[in-house]
């Protein structure tokens, strides 16, 4: 049925439509191929003639688009009372999914906002969308479809927002999806019943003014004139394009908003948030400084030539992230911005936007659902540090069946180490990292101080361990020493990618919304015990490398320990859900330092905290809104592995009652598959509190 002015919604801003069919396109899974090339992911999908002449489809492949059957072992004990044997079935599972460089690839996912941004730029950047890539996003962003209420939230487990409503909305459309189809429809009575577009947080809005469906006029400013701002101001941002109109984005005008575009004033709403969205509210002192910056600063007060200054500023930082991180930027949320700044600043057909396109795909994970956008470009050290640490524990390593795997894994971790600084790291506000590893891959380039921590452990037990050769030189390992002793805070913990440098004062200045904790580098107890384990370590290997230092650097990493201790005797966890991962980090802390059950009572009570959580089957299942409360919240049932993570912190601790402990490990091995592996179950990780 036709529509006045493309307007599709049934509401007071257009006319009542005829709903049609959804169509279920899909891809054959059994064409996509992954590849790698030193730590580099892509998933790119085969013609009917290159399939034809193809490799054969790997078991890793095959097993991330759930086309991996299960095949029982051979005598295999799962689900019995050995749970070193379930240990090594598991292990003889992963190496089948080990890729030919020596790591794992796997889904990152959960965040439903980072794919929008992307499609988003792609579409003002006049970026060809691959038809696979296209029919697969759109099967998985309709398979996390509120089935209620037909809306998308923040992240895959979480309820409908106007943020996550209108940013997948716009990403459908975009990728070809009929206004008319009734999972559409449905989505746009949702979303116009929280108040439409103009209900979106500022990251929305954002994006919905770049692609011209909304006015900036509705988005607060940022200027670039705070980066001219001296480096010692304590709210220095260092501290912390519109698309001409389409037919599909004209369209889109009378979509999103339940009145007409034309009669919006949206100047009035740059501050207009729904409810489910408004996780962080703009502070008051916030508020005024938008209101000056709006109406007195750039109107009457700021000079062009200011402005273009600050401009030329603001894009040099980008290219030096750009050199820095061989254009891929610290993630997928400033990935797409990069490429739109590039697509204005150098040009269409520009090196830089060239280089742009090009690192995007390593972000997107194809899955049995279809593709999605992972949190990051992988997390292929982190998995393989951790692989390699739970092979010594197990005293699997030593296997001759499993050398090969475990040699190949050193080999991944010698290659991914970083060598260099980066290109004048004190102007682009960078810190040091010769000698990290990334979360990722060396190519990424960004310094995490748990990362580099997990991966010195895994490189110091394996090439201590006979057999393995010493890939990772001395001096090469204490560069990692060196970083790690330089992320220290002068409160004794650790951050992830830097030094705190400001106030937690300034999330005052937070205009997210939708997150908090997000304006400076924070510290935290998981963090922290990465690299306090490290520094232990590498001191009973080279006990006389800065013997000083690291005594005094661990002396004020358990300082920090234990003053964030809560009272009840928690740890509030920021990298995995929540008490029960930072409590697990935590009390191995301690024991590192002989603080266990018997004669600690910071460690007695870590354990009771944990304890007192354990479920009638035995296991843990803690929520993703303890991240958002600020209290243990417990899941609907237990969770593999917060059983794990709760038992591992047991037993770091010494806790006498075996009963306890035995009765989470039963669990965990009871739902083992036979096979190996364990089933996804619910999400094990929230960041910022709320995504």
């Amino acid at each position: 049925m036709g529509k006045p002015n493309g307007v599709a919604n049934g509401k007071s801003n257009g006319t009542v439509s005829v709903s049609v069919k959804p169509l279920d396109e899909r891809t054959d899974l059994r064409r996509w191929r992954l590849s790698s090339e030193d730590g580099r992911h892509g998933w790119s999908y085969l013609s009917e003639e290159q399939a034809s002449t193809a490799r054969p489809q790997s078991d890793a492949e095959k097993y991330h688009l759930g086309l991996l059957p299960v095949q029982a072992l051979e005598a295999s004990d799962i689900g019995s009372s050995k749970p070193l044997k379930a240990a090594s079935n598991a292990l003889s599972f992963l190496s089948r999914l080990q890729l030919p460089e020596g790591h794992w690839a796997c889904e990152y996912g959960g965040p439903m906002f980072l794919l929008p941004g992307l499609v988003i730029a792609w579409y003002v950047t006049e970026t060809p969308i691959p038809d696979s890539y296209s029919i697969e996003i759109k099967r998985y962003l309709f398979a996390r479809q509120n089935p209620t209420d037909g809306g998308w939230g923040l992240h895959v487990e979480g309820e409908s927002t106007a943020f996550g409503t209108t940013m997948t909305y716009v990403t459908l459309r975009i990728l070809g999806t009929s206004e008319e189809d009734v999972r559409m429809l449905k989505a746009r009575n949702t979303l116009h019943g929280m108040g439409g577009a103009l209900y979106a947080p500022h990251w929305g809005k954002f994006w919905l003014s770049v692609l011209g469906v909304m006015s900036w006029d509705a988005v607060n400013p940022c200027p670039p004139e705070l980066w001219l701002l001296p480096d010692w101001i304590p709210f220095a941002p260092w501290r912390w394009h519109t698309c001409p109109l389409t037919p599909l984005t004209r369209s889109l005008r009378s979509e999103l908003y339940p009145q007409p575009y034309a009669t919006i004033l949206f100047s009035s709403h740059r501050n207009t948030i729904n409810p489910r969205d408004n996780y962080h509210p703009k502070s008051l002192i916030l508020l005024i400084l938008f209101w000056f910056i709006t109406n007195i600063w750039t109107p009457f007060l700021c000079p062009r030539s200011l402005v273009r200054r600050a401009e030329r500023w603001a894009y040099r930082l980008i290219q030096y992230e750009d050199a820095n991180t061989d254009y891929q930027g610290l993630g997928p949320v400033s990935s797409p911005m990069h490429l739109v700044a590039a697509y204005i600043h150098d040009g269409p057909d520009s090196e830089t936007v060239r280089q742009h396109r090009a690192r995007q795909p390593d972000f997107l994970w194809m899955t049995s659902e279809g593709i999605l956008m992972n949190g990051t470009d992988g997390v292929q050290t982190w998995d393989t540090a951790f692989t390699i640490q739970a092979g010594v524990e197990a005293g699997l390593v030593t296997r001759p069946e499993f050398r090969p795997l475990f040699t190949r894994a050193l080999n991944f971790l010698d290659k991914q180490q970083i060598r260099e600084n980066c290109v004048d790291q004190e102007v682009c506000y960078r810190h040091r990292r010769k000698g990290a590893w990334a979360f990722s891959t060396r190519e990424q380039g960004y310094t995490v101080s748990d990362t580099t921590s997990e991966a010195l452990k895994a490189v110091l037990l394996l090439q201590h361990t006979v057999g393995y050769p010493e890939l990772v030189s001395q001096s090469r390992i204490r560069d990692a020493i060196d970083t790690l002793i330089s992320m220290q805070n002068p409160g004794g913990g650790f951050g992830t990618y830097e030094l705190k440098r400001g106030s937690e004062y300034m999330e005052y200045l937070n205009a997210a919304e939708v997150f908090g904790r997000i304006m400076i580098e924070y510290i935290y107890p998981e963090c922290t015990t990465a690299v306090l384990t490290a520094l232990s370590l590498f001191s009973t290997i080279d006990s006389e490398y800065r013997a000083e230092d690291i005594a005094r650097v661990k002396n004020g990493a358990l300082e920090f320990i234990r003053r964030d201790q809560r009272p009840d005797g928690s740890w509030y966890g920021s990298w995995g859900i929540c008490f029960t991962y930072a409590g697990m980090f935590a009390l191995e802390s301690l024991a590192s330092v002989g603080e266990i059950y018997t004669n600690s009572p910071r460690a007695r009570q870590g354990c009771e905290f944990l304890l007192s959580k354990q479920r009638e089957d035995g296991g843990w299942g803690e929520s993703y809104r303890s991240c958002e409360t600020g209290k243990y919240v417990q899941h609907e049932r237990s969770q593999v592995v917060q059983t794990c993570w709760a038992v591992l912190g047991l037993m770091e601790a010494g806790y006498p009652d075996r009963q306890a402990i035995e009765r989470g490990i039963r669990l965990v091995m009871k739902r083992q598959q036979v096979d190996g592996r364990w089933e996804q179950e619910a999400i094990e990780g929230v960041f910022n509190k709320s995504w």
